[in-house]
Parts: structure tokens; sequence; C-alpha cells
């Protein structure tokens, strides 16, 4: 970024952030969302940790989840130093805790103003920056050039909107995209793209979608044995990622499901924001709905319930194992989707809505391969729902179809690791 748009950046943020602050913190209050202390993001107080290690930028859960599986390739890999992990979000931080406290150093990330990137940058000193996915932060950028530190995107992707809104500001761009020393992106048209916003042809490779590189993950739950009395001998559909208005539209396409016996299928239902819980619970009593709570499970028996509620975090990937069908969230809304790739890999097919255009090339293939149909309201869920649950050795092979999409794809993260590892080798720390 030139010296003049830079200043003009610096500006805006530091007349923005103080208003943005107070709006927040109201706003959180009236709805219940949880956010990273602002006391932490602005990095007052960081430790200093040894120098040489990497810093890796993950915005929130899915970024965490390929995070995670890049922490475990790259160490396995000769990676000297320690790792630092930062994300945004409240549930991005609680899932880094709780699944890399072990291995890395968990932090907000710092608001990008001099002040508090400069403090983390002072206090890590690391070898090289890795930002997952398209998280191009000006002031971490421009810091990490200044200090010579090698910043790298992997699972890059730039939507076709995100795309036409940098090319028209392209010139300006450059000087921001100058400290990106290897863009890793998802597919061949997003390198073609980054190239065409000036990044030169030997700092942009295909690496592939670290997202398919996930297996089963068979560690147990606490209720696993609970679940089959909550279904009591019914099928199980599994609503994850749910933003507002999606419960309604999933409860409203149950409930035109019957099977022989006149019972409608067991919903386990996970909203995507955690402080949304309370009202999805208070949505699905209003309806007369039976309601089993996970974190308030109950003492005794309870069989036949009707919506099972995931109001934690970090289950929801082994949860999908439990369904005959998986629907997948922010979907039903213009919201862009979520990741359908979890439920595939345990051979369950899937149902989403037409707004997915955060998993574009995702769903292009898993369409394809018929694992994936696409439904545009509750009413034509609920016949998709009806076929699959009708006819299950239809919903296998859709199942299996997702399966095999997943097992094909497999390798963008050691790919990955090894392109960084091979890049940083004789990098000193600045």
């Amino acid at each position: 970024m030139g010296a003049l748009m830079l200043w003009i950046y610096r500006i805006l943020m530091t007349v923005s952030v103080p208003i943005a602050i107070g709006f927040l913190a109201l706003r959180d209050r009236l709805i219940g969302k949880q956010r990273p202390p602002w006391s932490e993001r602005f990095a007052r107080r960081v430790s200093d940790i040894e120098a040489g290690g990497l810093w890796i930028h993950a915005v929130s859960v899915g970024e965490v989840e390929v995070a995670r599986r890049l922490i475990d390739e790259l160490n396995q890999d000769v990676v000297t130093g320690p790792i630092v992990l930062t994300s945004t979000t409240a549930t991005g931080l609680a899932l880094a805790r709780k699944n890399l406290d072990d291995c890395a150093t968990i932090l907000p990330t710092p608001v990008d103003l001099p002040g508090p990137v400069g403090r983390i940058f002072d206090a890590i000193r690391p070898r090289a920056l890795v930002l997952v996915e398209t998280e191009l932060w000006p002031e971490m950028l421009h810091q990490a050039g200044r200090r010579g530190i090698p910043v790298v995107v992997i699972n890059a992707r730039l939507s076709d909107a995100s795309f036409r809104r940098y090319r028209r500001v392209k010139r300006a761009l450059r000087p921001l995209l100058k400290p990106l020393s290897l863009v890793l992106t998802r597919d061949a048209t997003d390198a073609d793209r980054f190239k065409e916003l000036g990044i030169e042809d030997d700092r942009v490779s295909v690496g592939g979608n670290v997202k398919y590189d996930l297996e089963p993950d068979h560690r147990p739950l606490d209720w696993d044995d609970e679940i089959g009395s909550f279904a009591d001998g019914r099928p199980v559909i599994v609503a994850g990622s749910t933003l507002e208005g999606e419960e309604q539209m999933v409860l409203d396409a149950v409930e035109t499901l019957a099977g022989s016996d006149g019972r409608r299928p067991l919903v386990i239902l996970a909203p995507r924001h955690p402080e949304r819980f309370e009202a999805v619970a208070h949505l699905v009593s209003g309806r007369g709905l039976s309601l089993v709570r996970r974190s308030r499970l109950p003492d005794g028996v309870i069989t036949g319930a009707d919506v099972f509620l995931l109001d934690t975090i970090g289950e929801l990937a082994r949860a999908f194992r439990h369904g005959a069908v998986a629907f997948i969230g922010g979907s039903l809304v213009p919201s862009g989707g979520h990741n359908p790739l979890e439920p595939a890999a345990w051979g369950v097919p899937v149902l989403s809505g037409p707004w997915v255009a955060n998993f574009e090339e995702v769903y292009r293939e898993m369409v394809a391969a018929t694992a994936v149909r696409l439904v545009a309201d509750s009413r034509e869920l609920g016949a998709a729902l009806d076929q699959w649950l009708s006819a299950p050795e239809m919903a296998r092979h859709a199942g299996e179809a997702g399966r095999h999409v997943v097992e094909a794809n497999r390798g963008a993260t050691a790919r990955i690791a090894a392109e960084i590892v091979r890049r940083l080798e004789g990098t000193e720390t600045r």
C-alpha cells in the first residue's frame, strides 16, 4: 500500500475503532454475542516468545481447523521455533485453545493499527507470517514487509465479487500485496485472479484445498450412547451451522415428514453462533417440541425427543456420524454457505440451500457427483429429506459419492507444508 493510502487507512481506523468498540459493545450486550476482550486485541501485555517461529492467522472456526491440519503436518517436518496462532472470533479462539493449546500459543488477532500489530511482531519475532485464506490486513502486511518477514497465504481464494472489487483498485493494491512471498490458491481460477491483481507468477501456485484433508474423527462424544434413546429407532437429521431463520425452515420441513409409524425423525440442531443458542432453544420449545440440550444432558433416560440442540463448540464434525442425512446451514439465507465436507467424510448425504458461494468449487464437484442436493426453501428441503429417508439405498449411494470426492482431493496440506518449508529454508529471522 502506498504511503499516502496507508496513512489514510490508519487515520480512518484510528477514528472508527473507538466508535466501533462502543457500538459493538452495546450490540453484543443486546444479542448476547461474545467477543475477545478489546484489551487483549490491543496487545498491551504480550509476553515475549522465542523468536524464529511461525505466526499463523486464522480468522474463525473454519480457518482454525485449516490451521490445525497445517500445524499437524508442519510438526512432522523440520520447522524450528514456536507457533503462534491468532484468531479474531471468540468461537475461533475457543476452538484453537481446545485443540491447539499444547502445540501453539493462542492470541486474539490484534486490531489493525500500528501499535497493536507492532507489539505482536515485537513479541513473537516470527520467521514468517502465514495467513489462512484471504485475510489481507493492510497494517499487518505493511509491518511484515517493513521487517522483512515473508508472508504466505494458504487456501487462498477470491470470490467473483471480491475479485471484481479488488480489480477496480488493483493499482492501489499492488504495494499492499508486495510482502506476499507465496500465495497458495485453492484452484487455477484463484491463481489466475491473484496474478491479474499484480502478483508475479513465481509467487502464485495452486496448493489445493486443505478443507478436503479431513479424516472422520472417531473420538467418542459424551452423548454417543444417549443419542440412540433420544432417536428411539427413528432416523436422525443433522442440521449444522444454521443461521437465523434457517432453524425455522428446517423444523417446518421436518414437520412434513412421518415414518410408517407416524413419528418424525430426530433433529440434531447445531446453530453456527453460540449467542443464538438460547433463542433457538426458545424457538423449539415454542413450537411445542420436545427438546434436549447438549449443555444440560438429563440424568435419566429420555426416549423420543424431537430436537437435540448441540449448544457446544467443537462437536459438530463428530455429530455428523449419527446422521442419515445432513443439512448444511448458511445456505437457505444469503450468507454464502458452510463446509459440506465434514458430513461427506462420514458418507452422509448432504442437503444445502442455493447460497453456497463461500464453497463454490466444493459444491460444484459435490453436486456433479450427486453427493449434494441444493434446495430453494423449506418445501423443497422437506421433499428432499422425504425422498432420501424413504429410499435409504439412494441416500447411501449419495453419501458414498461424497466420501469418494473427499478422498480423491486429499493431499493439499502435505503439499502446502512442504512448500512452506522449502521456501523458508535459509530464511533468517529479522
